[in-house]
């Protein structure tokens, strides 16, 4: 069965502009509001911006151990969404919701009733250490709220309505900027809190974002109508057809996570100046991310949707698309910020070495963010076509069996400068590129997960006509893929 080879980039351009680009700027405010968190804590001196940058850490290992379950769920919405199921996605929705809200209370749990074990985990500096328990014990509590904002967000973009997370981001950015600037420096009579008052400025925001999202979700019916009797009805076979698909990404996230937390542990080994060039770099490499990310979040949809509806080569050729215009958005913003390095990095309260640490942590993210961006964005469209074995096992191969040793030997044997320490970080990246593209353009991950595909049949073969478009590679070449469709 053949599928027409002509893509339509005004389509795609349309896609990124009306999904991309909204999902993009609510990541962007997300990151915004850590940024504002991080330069006014600067002015409490470069120890409050390092202890913050440790508790993030924490945070981001939080993040690893339940976004396997939201990484799932996104894709099962939005082929689901393509194949008009909702009862699908009231399914997909209640047992990724119970999933994440276990993970998030046994972190805020641990995060709230002993924080010091977790900030030794990460550092040997008692001065950090010291700052960031009140932080990180303020935060635990705003972690089962992250989850229900998140699952939200995904619920909602996944269905194609992408303003009202970024009003509702907004609005938490609002909350969270003018409580940082009344408690961490003490206005209208409240005492100076430091970074305890960033903390308490996060988990607000987290609870007005959630409130608000969940006004418009009951509001909007019309849609998707969620009801607690679909939402918790899974039945034998649906759990193993869930868990079969989101295994690999929840050991994908969750080992991920693992890796990076020993990576932070020789990263919190080095210098005061260094924990502090990293928190702040961390800030910055999130603006990337917004935009990246919410480019990878569309990318999710829009394949996930043409495969679910039976459209494969239409999705094949929007994942090639987006692998190619992702790095070199990367590039471009990275680029600005190596230009702009000083002015960026001196707005954290950094000292002359922190700076120039920055500086050039900034130079090599150039090169290295732009392949990681390529990685990132093909293994996001391998989710939402059905496959997430591949990535999963070639990430985290790649990460354990290269970058966690070459970073833990450079930084806690060979003692070597940060810089290159740093550099080690992503001497995966390479490795990984090489394997992703071959696998792109096989289109061996389209494998669909809706028991509805009006264009073809659960356990039919589709071969694709010759492809001379999109793909760095193969252009100009005659290439058949031939798929084999899942059942």
């Amino acid at each position: 069965m053949e599928q027409t080879t002509k893509f339509e980039w005004r389509s795609f351009f349309r896609a990124v502009i009306t999904l991309a680009l909204p999902i993009a700027l609510q990541n962007l405010l997300s990151t915004t509001a850590s940024m504002v968190d991080t330069i006014m804590i600067g002015s409490q001196g470069e120890l409050a911006v390092a202890a913050v940058g440790i508790c993030s850490q924490i945070t981001s290992l939080f993040f690893s151990s339940y976004f396997g379950f939201a990484g799932g769920a996104l894709l099962f919405f939005a082929q689901y969404w393509g194949a008009k199921d909702i009862k699908g996605i009231n399914r997909t929705f209640g047992i990724s919701l119970l999933c994440m809200l276990v993970v998030a209370l046994l972190f805020g749990g641990t995060a709230v009733t002993n924080p010091a074990l977790l900030l030794r985990i990460y550092t040997d500096k008692s001065n950090i250490i010291q700052i960031g328990i009140p932080y990180i014990r303020i935060v635990g509590f705003s972690y089962p709220i992250t989850v229900l904002v998140l699952i939200m967000n995904f619920l909602l973009r996944s269905t194609e309505r992408v303003k009202p997370p970024l009003v509702c981001s907004i609005v938490g950015l609002v909350v969270n900027f003018c409580l940082n600037w009344t408690l961490i420096y003490g206005r209208f009579g409240f005492p100076a809190m430091g970074a305890a008052g960033a903390a308490v400025g996060t988990l607000a925001s987290s609870l007005v974002n959630f409130i608000l999202l969940l006004i418009l979700l009951l509001r909007d019916q019309k849609t998707v109508r969620l009801r607690l009797k679909d939402m918790f009805g899974w039945g034998d076979m649906f759990i193993g057809t869930y868990l079969k698909k989101c295994l690999p990404i929840i050991c994908n996230e969750l080992f991920y996570g693992i890796g990076q937390m020993l990576i932070n542990i020789v990263i919190g080994r080095q210098s005061e100046s260094a924990i502090a060039a990293m928190a702040a770099f961390r800030v910055l490499e999130g603006f990337v991310f917004a935009f990246f990310g919410g480019l990878a979040d569309a990318s999710s949809v829009v394949v996930g949707k043409e495969i679910g509806a039976g459209n494969h080569m239409k999705g094949y050729q929007s994942m090639k698309a987006f692998s190619i215009l992702c790095p070199v958005i990367t590039f471009t913003i990275c680029g600005i910020g190596l230009i702009f390095n000083r002015p960026l990095l001196s707005l954290f309260g950094l000292g002359e070495e922190a700076l120039f640490y920055g500086k050039y942590m900034i130079a090599i993210y150039l090169a290295a963010g732009t392949v990681r961006t390529c990685n990132y964005i093909m293994n996001s469209c391998y989710r939402a076509g059905g496959e997430a074995v591949f990535g999963t096992v070639l990430e985290v191969s790649c990460l354990f069996l290269i970058s966690v040793p070459a970073t833990w030997v450079a930084g806690m044997i060979l003692k070597l400068p940060f810089l290159a320490v740093f550099a080690f970080l992503y001497t995966d990246e390479l490795i990984r590129l090489v394997f992703e593209l071959r696998y792109t353009i096989s289109g061996k991950w389209v494998k669909p997960v809706t028991e509805f595909s009006p264009m073809v049949t659960p356990g039919s073969t589709m071969t694709f006509p010759p492809i001379h478009t999109l793909s760095p590679i193969v252009m100009g070449k005659e290439y058949m893929p031939s798929i084999r469709c899942a059942g």
